[in-house]
């Protein structure tokens, strides 16, 4: 009996796990933006250039992860000077920190939405636990690639100075929103 219920065991966890899908992040397509205050003047805005990463994801298990990486050199304020200034020791540090890098611990679902993802942010080589919400997404068989394609948007905010980010306190608020377009292609 302890021999047929083992049996039962591994083929319900290799099916669960069968369910789960693949889709690699679309870099084309996904754009991390942030935001931060400066002197309660205005509002500077920045993105990133270059994404990849995985998303897997098993919606009737409602379980997945995430793994996505930027690359810290492709950020873009939108102004030369500043891209210039921003990749320097003092701030984002590219040479000794050439990624931003995000790592999922749980997928969020509400029923079958998916609304969150708990997760561990590194960026100038301090990790520390930031949450997306996800207020967008959806899957379709895209037209064009024949494949099905998932899109999100999700948003967060922390505190830059958590993550040894100094530069321009207090001038610049500490405080980051950030605003993540992401579509991820079905892995074949």
């Amino acid at each position: 009996m302890k021999f047929k219920f083992l049996i039962a065991a591994l083929v319900a966890a290799s099916a669960g796990s069968a369910m789960a899908d693949t889709f690699n992040i679309d870099p084309n397509h996904t754009y991390p933006s942030f935001e931060a205050d400066h002197m309660g003047l205005s509002v500077w805005r920045g993105k990133f250039g270059k994404t990849t990463g995985t998303v897997n994801l098993d919606r009737a298990g409602k379980t997945g992860s995430l793994d996505i990486v930027i690359d810290a050199k492709t950020i873009d304020f939108g102004l030369e000077a500043m891209n210039a200034h921003a990749r320097k020791p003092e701030m984002f540090n590219v040479e000794k920190f050439p990624e931003v890098t995000y790592k999922s611990t749980a997928l969020k679902f509400d029923g079958d939405k998916l609304v969150g993802v708990e997760g561990n942010l590194t960026l100038l080589g301090v990790t520390k636990p930031v949450t997306l919400s996800v207020n967008k997404f959806k899957c379709i068989m895209h037209p064009r690639l024949k494949r099905e394609v998932c899109g999100a948007d999700a948003t967060a905010e922390f505190k830059r100075s958590d993550f040894g980010l100094n530069y321009g306190l207090p001038n610049f608020s500490p405080d980051v929103k950030l605003a993540i377009q992401v579509e991820a292609i079905k892995a074949e």
